[in-house]
């Protein structure tokens, strides 16, 4: 096969990043992933995973973990979605910059993506199998986001990483990524988003995040590099969490005691406070001073504070992880499309925002960090999102709309998002690039033109201006 005819044959599965309506407890069969990594005898099995859930900071505090390992010499294996340009930005393996294998792209700074010859090769291995499975299967054939995991899983596997830092998907009980027994559970802020899938309230929603929580497991022995002599028996498990909403940490607590895990709560056993430019961590894994991140907005240090967290955490399973390695892993660490300066004559700045509470945090964080004249804000958003709320934050940003769309299926109509900013001057752009052009062209030195809304449209918007 060759690179292109894998994209179309990835592409020719179901994939619920670009549909909105269907039945999600009937769509996501984890006994259907379950069944196919059987076939494929359980690469997940042999991986070291940290597994992230959440509805916001999820992407950002899986990078924060992963360049903290990196950054303590381990080969550590990131797995996020979704892509911004390359569906190889989901699959991802981070090294010592000193390591032989040590790749890094100097345009999308998305280092040690897989290589479309890897990927192209570990499609062609997998296809047959994935074929008699679907033939097979007694609940519909595989989707997108499951292929794409069980090549993860191979990849990691047959690379040997130390690590695999994995993000869910949507939700967690059913999302294909919970099939794996991680050595630390992290759960961000929940907020409300896919309430038509994930229940109506934040406790049902919560419940469905906390299902990547689950009981104690033998571990086996292991070396890595001569410093990880083994697991010994230890099979309680170990939860971070961000701070939560009363019924949200309920639902954690009581999950948690449920299946006998221990839980770290941020801002409680664990907090911190800004000093100048950086900040300082105390708690039951010790102290920290002088932290520092390059990742723009006051949110972003709850998702690295809990990375610390995940990361200490680990000394639960005689694997240390120091001090200086914490303070150069969360520094160098990069994510692309959140609070991302692009330009800066004129200045642009794009978030993947997607819901109400992200908003309202990049909202903050505009305000608190940038200095402008007029913001003229391009705004694209999925139609089964919280059009209402993202709106709602974000309008008062803005001296000028461009509404405009990703190209996805799932996109909301632009005109359907004028009714949202009713005393403000908007306008329509079929495409983000006519948007964009738009907006470059009505922004002086002095002005901020802002692309969010969506990760999609913040995705083509990257594509268009990362030459």
């Amino acid at each position: 096969m060759t690179y292109p005819q894998v994209l179309r044959y990835l592409n020719s599965f179901v994939n619920y990043e670009k549909e909105s309506n269907y039945p999600y407890r009937k769509s996501f069969k984890l006994e259907r992933m379950k069944g196919f990594l059987k076939l494929l005898k359980n690469p997940q099995e042999g991986l070291r995973c940290l597994h992230i859930a959440g509805s916001k900071g999820k992407g950002s505090t899986c990078a924060f973990i992963a360049y903290i390992l990196r950054e303590a010499g381990f080969k550590t294996g990131l797995y996020t979605s979704p892509h911004l340009v390359d569906f190889r930005e989901r699959i991802r393996i981070l090294q010592s910059p000193g390591h032989q294998g040590f790749t890094r792209s100097p345009v999308d700074d998305f280092e040690g993506m897989i290589s479309k010859s890897k990927l192209t090769g570990l499609v062609e291995k997998l296809k047959p199998l994935i074929d008699k499975y679907n033939r097979a299967s007694k609940y519909e054939d595989l989707t997108f986001f499951e292929v794409y995991t069980a090549l993860a899983f191979i990849y990691f596997k047959e690379k040997k990483v130390d690590f695999a830092v994995l993000e869910t998907g949507l939700g967690g009980r059913l999302d294909a990524t919970n099939v794996v027994n991680a050595l630390v559970s992290v759960l961000t802020p929940i907020s409300y988003e896919h309430t038509d899938k994930l229940g109506k309230t934040l406790r049902q929603i919560a419940k469905e995040k906390a299902g990547i929580i689950k009981a104690g497991y033998g571990l086996p022995a292991c070396r890595q590099a001569g410093r990880v002599t083994g697991y010994g028996k230890v099979r309680i498990p170990i939860v971070v969490t961000a701070p939560q909403e009363k019924e949200v940490m309920q639902v954690m607590r009581k999950k948690c005691k449920k299946v006998g895990a221990i839980i770290t709560e941020v801002g409680k056993d664990i907090r911190y406070r800004k000093t100048g430019n950086g900040f300082s961590v105390k708690g039951i894994y010790g102290r920290y001073p002088d932290l520092r991140i390059r990742l723009i907005g006051s949110h972003q240090l709850i998702n690295a504070v809990m990375a610390i967290s995940a990361v200490r955490a680990l000394q639960s399973y005689n694997i240390k992880v120091g001090i200086d390695c914490i303070r150069r892993g969360l520094y160098h660490t990069l994510w692309p499309a959140r609070c991302e300066v692009l330009s800066r004559d004129p200045l642009v700045v794009l978030d993947g925002a997607q819901n109400a509470a992200s908003a309202r945090v990049f909202k903050e964080a505009v305000k608190e960090n940038f200095n402008y004249g007029r913001l003229i804000l391009v705004l694209g958003i999925s139609n089964d999102k919280d059009t209402a709320g993202i709106c709602g934050q974000l309008d008062e940003l803005a001296d000028e709309i461009i509404l405009t769309k990703a190209d996805n299926p799932r996109a909301a109509k632009p005109g359907c998002l004028a009714k949202y900013f009713k005393d403000k001057k908007t306008h329509i752009a079929r495409t983000v690039k006519e948007a964009l052009g738009l907006a470059l062209k009505k922004a002086n030195a002095q002005d901020l033109v802002l692309v969010s809304g969506s990760l999609f449209v913040a995705g083509e918007a990257r594509k268009i201006l990362v030459r």
